[in-house]
């Protein structure tokens, strides 16, 4: 298949991408759950080629990290002008320029005008991990509040938080204790049954009325963490004034509000974090994935009152690298410089259309949603009782590499649209005809 960008010269996987994958089973752990057999060539913006010379159309943008695309221009350039300079000297023991400046640049872009500080790690887990310490050591509180259908990461602090699938959690308890996980507001399947907006947020009602007033000491809570969108969940939007009425019956208890934007943050939205479409003002952000365009870094920004552990309870020798610390401010300026926040808003919306006018032709499409540039589109093999189509979003997503479009999937069977930031309108138009193809061919099986 040949379009204007995609090139499929080879049936994927090619002879070199198998030879490259039977080396890789063998030699590399099985704990990895991967989507298709795609090997990496090259890349550049939003487009990546293989090992046997095929070109797709980037639509995950590598899991959400690749907001500016691939190899950006300016980001490579203060790579590379960094690392003649230095590539390693640990911030948590020493000091130089790059990361003041990103954490003032990080603390202007979060949401509220209060003083902020700022820890880096290297990952999207190590920033929530380092935020389970923060709240529970300025607190002095063992508790925590989560959501059904999040996901925090990984290792066992933050697999804690973390109910997104059962395949996650499976054989690793017991688990850090004290973590109380609260249904989330999935309106399309809403855990009470309810219908939006009739409900009048039940959903906050139920966290106050049977969960700390019946068997969780709200005095022994830290802090409640919450992504503003649900990624691994279904990239689940909750309605508007969600987190503002969360945020009223939490706030008389002294619970804090951790925000993880590891996946919605850094621009995915249209807005730099995704809380502010929401209107609230979290007490500790933490984000990762984009910051560095995909080099490991990752970052917790919290009020300055809370900031209250001191020399020697939480560091990272790799955290905060200079390279990727260069990265980062390159990423953040480029967003800035070519207006791509606007263009995710103006991009998504294209691509939301183009979604919503797919709904109304394919029963299997069951619910649209999304903001800027992380839209889902829910698969079910009926639309009434909402049975969920995960056998159709395999074969959607193996249709689609075939053809030429890198697209994944999220929550039990929702697929999932997470393009760089810096695609355009045709592009976006030539991922969605192999995309209806595969979703017109299941619609009819």
């Amino acid at each position: 298949m040949k379009g204007k960008l995609i090139d499929i010269r080879v049936p994927p996987p090619g002879p070199n991408a198998r030879k490259i994958v039977a080396r890789a089973d063998r030699a590399l752990s099985p704990s990895f759950s991967r989507f298709y057999p795609l090997v990496v060539e090259r890349a550049h913006g939003c487009m990546v080629k293989d090992v046997d010379g095929n070109t797709y159309i980037d639509m995950n943008g590598g899991i959400a990290v690749l907001a500016v695309g691939s190899t950006p221009e300016p980001v490579v350039k203060a790579i590379k002008e960094q690392a003649d300079k230095f590539l390693h000297y640990s911030y948590t023991d020493f000091y130089y320029r790059s990361i003041v400046d990103l954490a003032n640049k990080l603390a202007e872009i979060t949401p509220g005008s209060f003083e902020k500080q700022v820890y880096y790690g290297n990952s999207g887990a190590e920033a929530v991990e380092a935020a389970m310490k923060l709240v529970r050591f300025h607190t002095k509180r063992p508790r925590y509040l989560a959501f059904a259908g999040g996901f925090h990461g990984r290792t066992m602090g933050s697999l804690s938080l973390t109910a997104s699938k059962p395949t996650q959690v499976k054989g690793f308890s017991a688990m850090v204790p004290g973590v109380t996980h609260v249904p989330y507001p999935y309106c399309y399947r809403c855990p009470f049954h309810l219908k939006f907006p009739e409900c009048d947020y039940y959903c906050v009602d139920f966290i106050g009325e049977q969960v700390l007033e019946k068997y969780v000491p709200p005095e022994e809570v830290a802090a409640i963490f919450f992504e503003p969108i649900q990624g691994e969940g279904g990239y689940v939007v909750p309605p508007d004034d969600y987190f503002r009425r969360l945020e009223k019956l939490l706030r008389p208890y002294g619970i804090l509000l951790v925000d993880d934007e590891i996946q919605s943050g850094i621009g995915r939205t249209g807005k730099w974090f995704a809380i502010d479409y929401f209107g609230v003002k979290p007490d500790v952000v933490l984000m990762a994935k984009a910051m560095a365009a995909g080099l490991p870094l990752s970052a917790m920004v919290a009020k300055k009152e809370i900031m209250t552990w001191g020399p020697g309870s939480h560091a990272s020798t790799f955290g905060a690298n200079p390279v990727a610390a260069a990265a980062a401010l390159a990423t953040l300026s480029m967003i800035e410089d070519q207006g791509l926040l606007a263009n995710a808003v103006k991009v998504g919306g294209h691509l939301r259309k183009r979604l919503e006018e797919m709904k109304e032709k394919y029963e299997i499409i069951g619910d649209v949603r999304g903001k800027g540039l992380m839209i889902g589109a829910e698969i079910v093999n009926g639309r009434r009782r909402k049975e969920f189509g995960a056998k159709h979003v395999e074969n959607i997503l193996d249709y689609a590499w075939r053809h030429g479009v890198l697209l994944i999937s999220c929550g039990k069977s929702t697929l999932r649209f997470a393009p760089p930031l810096v695609i355009d309108d045709d592009t976006v138009d030539e991922a969605m005809e192999v995309v209806e193809a595969a979703v017109a061919r299941e619609n009819g099986s």
